[in-house]
C-alpha cells in the first residue's frame, strides 16, 4: 500500500500545532473525488459538501448537497450518496462500504451511517458547530448504539475548509 503525507492542524490546551499524518493514497484519491463533488455543489449554489462511496476499491456512488435544488433539508451529500448505494447494492446494510465526505457529518447523517451499518467513514474538515462524529458528539463509537465504525478525520481538511470558507465569504458579499 502506498502512502501519502498530509499536514493537519490540531489544537491542544489552546495552542495550535501542526502535525503530519501518513494516509493511504486511496484515502487521498477518494477524498479528492469528494472535493470535486463539493465544487460542483458550489457551482450549483449549494453549500460545498461532497461525498463518495467506495466498495472493494471502486466508486459506487457520488453525491453532493442538494438542499436548495430539491428544497429538502434532508438532501445532504451523505444522504444523497447513501440512497444511491442502497439502489446499487440492493440492500440497506453497507458494512463493506467506505464513505468519504468533505465535512464531518451532522447528527442526521451520522445517525444514517449508524443505521446503514457503514463499514468506515473518512471525512475532511471538522464541523465544530454541528459535527456528530468527533466534534460535538461521538456517534461513530458510542457503545450505546447498535453499530460502531472506524473513522479517519482530517483527510485533505485544509482543501475542504478552504472551499467552505470561500463559499460563505462569497455569500456574505452578495
Amino acid at each position: 500500500m502506498r502512502v501519502g503525507c498530509v499536514a493537519r492542524n490540531r489544537v491542544e490546551s489552546g495552542r495550535k500545532f501542526q502535525e503530519r499524518i501518513i494516509l493511504p493514497m486511496r484515502d487521498l484519491l477518494f477524498m479528492s473525488l469528494a472535493l470535486d463533488e463539493a465544487r460542483l455543489a458550489w457551482l450549483a449554489g449549494e453549500i460545498p459538501v461532497g461525498a463518495v462511496a467506495v466498495r472493494a476499491g471502486r466508486v459506487i456512488a457520488r453525491g453532493r448537497n442538494r438542499k436548495e435544488e430539491k428544497r429538502s433539508a434532508l438532501s445532504h451529500a451523505e444522504i444523497e450518496v447513501l440512497e444511491e448505494v442502497g439502489r446499487v447494492l440492493g440492500d440497506w446494510r453497507f458494512d463493506e462500504v467506505t464513505l468519504y465526505v468533505t465535512l464531518e457529518p451532522c447528527v442526521m447523517c451520522a445517525g444514517a451511517l449508524v443505521q446503514c451499518r457503514i463499514g468506515r467513514l473518512v471525512y475532511g474538515c471538522a464541523d465544530p458547530k454541528g459535527g456528530a462524529i468527533e466534534s460535538l458528539y461521538q456517534l461513530a463509537g458510542d457503545v450505546r448504539l447498535n453499530h460502531r465504525f472506524p473513522v479517519t478525520g482530517g483527510v485533505l481538511a485544509d482543501e475542504a475548509s478552504t472551499l467552505l470558507r470561500g463559499f460563505f465569504r462569497q455569500l456574505r458579499r452578495r
